[in-house]
């Protein structure tokens, strides 16, 4: 039972990291390797995808602090337990942001529910053009279109973001 909490809340967790670091990392002194994602290309990989191989590394040193194998006495029982946390966060964010957002893995339009709000959250989010302003920064919870559709309209009229003309 504790194992399964630590793993959820982990998950939890990355969407709060995921969040921060998109916003203020990939959207600020780390727009080096993001910049690519937010430009159009015909290129399979991205320097943007040495962000997963950041995640990759989170979750297994987490795996490796959790090892008595390689900690010896030293092991921290939790951290094979966030390791796993963070594994399954970055599966579900690379099946839905790279395979369902952006169809880098499989091709399907979602036309309702759930699946279709993170498809339009996330485009919102690409509706600028450059590293200021923007909206929905998350990765698996998405916030209502419309309102978000409001804060980048806001953001527009202040001259905080540079919105582009398709939106």
């Amino acid at each position: 039972m504790i194992p399964a909490l630590i793993i959820l809340a982990t998950f939890i967790a990355m969407e709060c990291v995921a969040w921060s670091s998109h916003k203020y990392v990939m959207h600020g002194f780390g727009w080096g390797w993001h910049r690519d994602h937010h430009e159009r290309h015909d290129r399979l990989l991205e320097k943007n995808d040495l962000y997963a191989l950041v995640g990759a590394a989170i979750s297994i040193s987490f795996f490796a602090l959790g090892s008595p194998l390689i900690m010896g006495a030293a092991a921290w029982w939790p951290g094979t337990w966030i390791g796993i946390g963070v594994l399954i966060y970055g599966i579900v964010y690379s099946l839905i942001h790279d395979g369902l957002i952006h169809q880098r893995w499989f091709h399907y339009v979602p036309r309702d529910g759930y699946a279709k709000r993170l498809v339009q959250a996330h485009k919102l989010h690409h509706a600028t053009a450059g590293k200021e302003g923007g909206v929905s920064f998350g990765f698996v919870f998405a916030r209502d279109p419309q309102v978000l559709k409001r804060e980048l309209k806001a953001q527009r009229e202040a001259g905080i973001a540079k919105v582009r003309d398709s939106i």
